[in-house]
């Protein structure tokens, strides 16, 4: 490459923590692996559970292939500066979506599955009922 890499702040990459944007730092390169997060084999929570640490030994571990290896070229956007990388990593869960116990959509399907049956066998009677020949 002609320009040298980017040199990112660690408190910046660690920002980068969503399913629609997720960074992670690997063996001191950081990488936006947003656009691979549907097509991980092992899930995107595997990704998000890597961010805001230096995911090396996460990576490491697994035991990559080469061809994963050759992969994260495309999502390589710069290197970290090692001096900015917390030792021990601070916890901080991910944000939860509002728990909403009525799931209205849900709620009307469900309702619509057991009444939609119930009118036609009532209409089916009411036609039976009255095309009956007395």
């Amino acid at each position: 490459m002609a320009s040298d890499p980017k040199v990112l702040v660690f408190e910046e990459v660690a920002k980068h923590n969503k399913t629609k944007d997720c960074w992670l730092v690997i063996n001191g390169k950081v990488y936006d692996v947003t656009p691979f997060m549907d097509d991980h084999p092992g899930g995107d929570e595997v990704l998000l559970s890597a961010t805001g640490k230096d995911a090396t030994n996460d990576f490491e571990d697994v035991g990559h292939s080469d061809s994963a290896r050759e992969m994260m070229d495309k999502y390589y956007i710069g290197e970290v500066d090692v001096a900015t990388v917390p030792l021990k990593r601070t916890y901080i869960p991910p944000a939860k979506n509002q728990y909403n116990p009525d799931k209205t959509p849900e709620f009307v399907i469900k309702i619509l599955q057991f009444l939609v049956p119930l009118l036609i066998l009532g209409l089916a009677f009411a036609v039976r009922h009255y095309t009956k020949e007395k």
